[in-house]
């Protein structure tokens, strides 16, 4: 679990990022869980977009997101999600 100086400092960092998923009509699936969770391992720290053809609401999309992949949600903030996940391999992030 985050406590909230480390959230404040993901969020400072995830700013500057571009979201590089989208979920769309069809939601949350299998294999988008699993890119997801690939792209965390490389990155720690991402963003996800939830486009307007989206039926079901952004927590949900956010709670799924995070329990299929392990990830932290740091923020939703407008239609984008902030994931975070600690890599095994990659680590770049250190939090304070």
């Amino acid at each position: 679990m985050l406590t909230g100086k480390q959230k404040r400092f993901l969020r400072a960092k995830a700013n500057q990022l571009k979201p590089i998923f989208q979920v769309g009509k069809i939601g949350v699936n299998e294999n988008m869980i699993e890119q997801i969770a690939d792209a965390l391992e490389k990155r720690e720290l991402l963003k996800v977009s939830i486009l307007q053809n989206c039926l079901e609401d952004k927590t949900v999309v956010a709670e799924q997101l995070a329990e299929g992949t392990g990830a932290e949600v740091v923020q939703i903030i407008g239609n984008n999600i902030v994931l975070y996940k600690e890599s095994k391999d990659n680590k770049h992030i250190v939090l304070p």
